[in-house]
């Protein structure tokens, strides 16, 4: 069944074509488009559209489809083009002619637009609660860990002194920042496009403003064309998003890889976090670390993959636009699992809280040093100096016991501070 059946059928090369994989990814979206669906069926009631028996009989039938999709029983064969046109044909199974009226007064296209907006809504709140419980963990771990210290680099060269404490809090604070960009793309998606139609409207009088507040929106996308040119847009706003988060992770991950070798044995997991080699009977690998690295620096591209495919339409609809539901999806997943993950695995995180005994990691308390002689009377140009001569004679000795104040740094780590920015991001 296709909803633009006229009585002819296409070459099977441009049904399989033109479908791509739309049933596998509907899917995923036919909870909303039965959401929409009864809102739209309410609307067409109370403007007279419908009988109030037609209503009860579409809404009672929606609500079975909707059971049948959270029970995991709802496919979509080969015979239908997509979500929309399965839902319709089990309504008409079902109701004969009041089946056939739900598609008054709209669009496949925007069917398609609230169902995405309905789903990146769902989406980004549940992508919004997974990063702030990676976040409260990272601060625990802060806290716990906050006088450990830990070398700081710069260049991949020994810097300076930090701790375990300023590199867990840092990752959580730099959620926040990430989150303002999920926030933003959730008041996006919040608008509703539903009677846009074909992105002109419609000349029954549809009331947009009941279906709006039927879905839950904050507000509607009033003008139809502009509903119809967020196609695209709005899973652009998603994936700039979670390009932010992406990029926290991805550094993170790196992080996690460097301090786990070796060469650095600043962090380990327990075994079952990682893996083995097929050859080398020694090695524990950050296979986990490594996938979100890999996974994040994806997700980073998305937002380029779909500007590629929108970037040079014209306003209206084509069917490029089909091509951004299998970037955006998918994508969707690989971010809930890497945050997932991530929480899950450095829950176990174990740090070496010997680091610093080392004497290579003397050169990291050179500024601390060099500090102190100014706080007692010489210029900072002469202390430089004769830090640098020390050094390169070899007869500097590091004074250990420093003392960091300032707001941020390892011996202030305004973790509270930090909670409340979080909070006041969320309101």
């Amino acid at each position: 069944m296709k909803l633009w059946d006229k009585g002819f059928s296409t070459d099977k090369k441009i049904d399989h074509f033109t479908v791509g994989n739309d049933r596998e990814l509907d899917l995923q979206l036919a909870k909303y488009d039965v959401i929409a669906s009864k809102a739209h069926a309410k609307m067409l009631g109370k403007i007279g559209l419908l009988t109030p028996t037609e209503t009860t009989d579409l809404i009672t039938a929606l609500h079975a489809i909707g059971t049948s999709i959270e029970e995991g029983q709802f496919t979509i064969e080969d015979s239908f083009e997509d979500m929309h046109s399965k839902i319709e044909y089990l309504l008409i199974q079902k109701l004969g002619d009041t089946g056939k009226k739900i598609h008054t007064a709209r669009s496949r296209n925007d069917q398609v637009l609230v169902a995405m907006h309905l789903y990146l809504k769902e989406e980004l709140e549940e992508i919004t609660n997974l990063t702030k419980n990676l976040f409260h963990l990272l601060l625990e771990k802060a806290e716990r860990y906050k006088s450990i210290m830990l070398p700081g680099y710069t260049h991949l060269q020994i810097a300076m002194p930090s701790s375990f404490g300023l590199w867990f809090s840092a990752y959580a604070e730099s959620l926040i920042d990430d989150l303002l960009f999920i926030k933003a793309a959730y008041k996006v998606a919040d608008q509703n496009p539903l009677g846009s139609a074909a992105g002109y409207g419609s000349s029954f009088p549809i009331d947009r403003s009941f279906t709006t507040k039927e879905m839950g929106f904050e507000t509607l996308k009033y003008n139809v064309v502009a509903a119809q040119m967020g196609r695209g847009k709005v899973e652009k706003a998603a994936a700039f998003g979670m390009a932010g988060i992406a990029a926290t992770l991805s550094k993170m991950a790196m992080d996690i890889c460097l301090y786990m070798s070796q060469n650095f044995n600043f962090i380990s997991f327990p075994d079952e976090l990682t893996t083995g080699s097929s050859i080398m009977p020694h090695k524990k690998n950050p296979d986990v670390f490594e996938l979100v690295r890999g996974k994040c620096n994806k997700l980073q591209s998305i937002p380029n993959q779909l500007a590629l495919v929108i970037n040079n339409l014209p306003s209206g609809y084509h069917r490029d636009l089909q091509l951004v539901k299998e970037i955006i999806v998918p994508a969707l997943q690989d971010m809930k699992a890497c945050l997932e993950i991530m929480a899950f695995s450095l829950e176990k995180i174990r740090v070496n809280e010997h680091i610093l005994e080392d004497p290579k990691y003397d050169y990291l308390f050179s500024v601390d040093t060099l500090n102190e002689l100014v706080q007692n009377g010489m210029p900072f140009r002469d202390a430089y100096k004769k830090m640098g001569q020390e050094i390169q004679a070899g007869t500097f000795s590091p004074k250990r016991d420093i003392r960091h104040t300032h707001e941020g740094s390892l011996g202030n780590l305004c973790l509270d501070e930090i909670r409340k920015k979080m909070d006041q991001t969320m309101k």
